[in-house]
C-alpha cells in the first residue's frame, strides 16, 4: 500500500525533505502542512533595510514547485498530535500519516520584560520593513543591536542574523554620509558574543567593531526594555531603536502531544533524527534538539543537512529497514555588511575564518539566487 507522509513546515528544512523523499519514491502521497504555500528565504532579510532587497524579491509562492513534486498542500495551522504522531491535528481538522517530519521552526522567547519596544528581526518581512521605515525617519540617536540565548538550550539562538544587521546598519548609515550622526552599541549577556563560531571569528568581531566605532555592552544578564531603554544587571543605556534577537525554544503546539522534549523546550531527536521512542517521526531544522557540540548551528544549512538525513530514515524505516544516515556536523556562514563579508566555517575537526572580502557579499548573494531557483 502507497505510505502517506505527512510534512509540518514551509522552510528550509521541509522543502529539502520534500526533494529527498520525492527523489526515493515517485509515488509516495506527500502531505505539507502550513498555513501558506510560501517560502521565505530568511537570510536575506539583512538586505531589507538598505532596499537592497524587496519583499517579493525573497517571497517565493510554492505552487509550482507542489505541483511539479506532486505535493497535497494542507493550508492550516497545526495545532497538536496524537496516537504518537499518526494524527496531526489542524485548524481544519485531523490529518493521519505513515510516517511525520516535522519542520515547523521554532519560537522565539518573549518574555524579558518589555520587550513589545524591541524590534525582533528574524520574525519575518514585516519586522525587516519596521527597520526600514525606522532608519528612514531617524534623523540621529543611538541605535542598539543585540542578541541573547536559551539558557538551558545553548543552540537555540540566532546571533549571526544580529551581528549582519549591525555591520549593515552601519555601512548604510555610511553610505548615506549620516553616520556620524548616530550611536551604534551591540549587547549581550555573553562576554564573548558569537563564540559557537569560534574564538578566532569573535576576535575578527570585536575588531570589526572597534574598527567602525561601535560600543559594547558584554556580559551582563538582561533585565529589561523600556521605551528607548536597554536595562541589564550591569547598567543601562538610552537607544531610539532597539533590535533583538532572543533565544528559541518550541512551538506551543509541542504541548499538546506526547513528543519527547529537551529542557530547553524542543523536540528531543537522536543522531539520526528519529523522535524516540515514537514510530516514523522525525523532526529537522530549528524545531529539534540534537546530539552534538555545544557549537552546533540553528541556521538553513543545518536544517537542509538534517531534513534529508530524517527523509532517508524515514523511508528506510516505512520500508523496513534500519535509520542510519546521520548529518554531518558543519558550521558555515557568510556574516555580511551589504557590501563585503567574511566566510566561517567550523566543523568537528577544523574552525576556518577568512577575513572580509567583497567576493564573499557577492558569494552570498549568488548563494541565494541559486537556492531560490529550485523552488521557482
Amino acid at each position: 500500500m502507497t505510505k502517506r507522509i505527512s510534512i509540518i513546515g514551509c522552510g528550509f528544512a521541509a522543502l529539502t525533505a520534500i526533494r529527498k523523499l520525492r527523489a526515493l519514491d515517485s509515488s509516495v502521497i506527500i502531505q505539507v502542512i502550513n498555513p501558506t504555500p510560501t517560502f521565505i528565504f530568511l537570510p536575506s532579510l539583512i538586505w531589507i533595510p538598505s532596499g537592497l532587497r524587496q519583499p517579493k524579491d525573497i517571497t517565493l509562492p510554492l505552487h509550482a514547485f507542489f505541483q511539479r513534486m506532486n505535493v497535497d498542500f494542507v493550508p492550516a495551522e497545526v495545532t497538536g498530535l496524537s496516537e504518537d504522531g499518526r494524527t496531526v491535528h489542524t485548524s481544519t481538522g485531523d490529518i493521519h500519516n505513515d510516517g511525520l517530519i516535522i519542520a515547523s521552526g521554532g519560537r522565539f522567547i518573549k518574555k524579558l520584560p518589555g520587550i513589545q519596544y524591541a524590534i525582533t528581526p528574524c520574525t519575518g518581512i514585516p519586522a525587516a520593513l519596521e527597520i526600514k521605515q525606522r532608519l528612514q525617519t531617524l534623523q540621529s540617536g543611538t541605535i542598539a543591536i543585540g542578541f541573547s540565548g536559551n539558557p538551558k538550550e545553548p543552540s537555540a539562538m540566532r546571533g549571526g542574523p544580529m551581528f549582519e544587521f549591525l555591520f549593515g546598519i552601519d555601512t548604510q548609515l555610511r553610505r548615506e554620509k549620516r553616520r556620524d550622526k548616530f550611536k551604534l552599541i551591540f549587547f549581550c549577556p555573553a562576554k564573548k558574543p558569537g563564540i559557537r563560531l569560534g574564538e578566532k571569528a569573535v576576535a575578527g568581531l570585536m575588531k570589526t567593531m572597534q574598527e567602525r566605532q561601535i560600543e559594547t555592552h558584554l556580559g551582563h544578564k538582561m533585565t529589561r526594555f523600556e521605551p528607548y531603554k536597554v536595562v541589564t544587571e550591569g547598567g543601562e543605556f538610552d537607544a531610539d531603536l532597539i533590535l533583538f534577537m532572543p533565544g528559541m525554544t518550541g512551538n506551543h503546539w509541542f504541548d499538546k502531544s506526547t513528543l519527547p522534549r529537551s529542557a530547553g523546550g524542543l523536540i528531543q531527536a537522536d543522531a539520526h533524527c528519529q523522535v524516540t521512542p515514537l514510530q516514523h517521526v522525525y523532526v529537522a531544522g530549528d524545531s529539534g534538539s540534537f546530539p552534538g557540540p555545544d557549537w552546533l548551528p540553528k541556521q538553513a544549512h543545518m536544517a537542509d543537512l538534517q531534513a534529508a538525513a530524517a527523509a532517508e530514515n524515514l523511508y528506510s524505516s516505512l520500508n523496513g529497514a534500519p535509520a542510519t544516515k546521520t548529518f554531518k556536523t558543519e558550521l558555515i556562514c557568510i556574516v555580511d555588511s551589504q557590501n563585503a563579508g567574511f566566510l566561517v566555517s567550523r566543523t568537528l575537526k577544523s574552525n576556518i575564518v577568512l577575513p572580509p572580502s567583497r567576493l564573499f557579499h557577492w558569494a552570498k548573494r549568488f548563494f541565494e539566487w541559486s537556492y531560490l531557483l529550485k523552488y521557482r
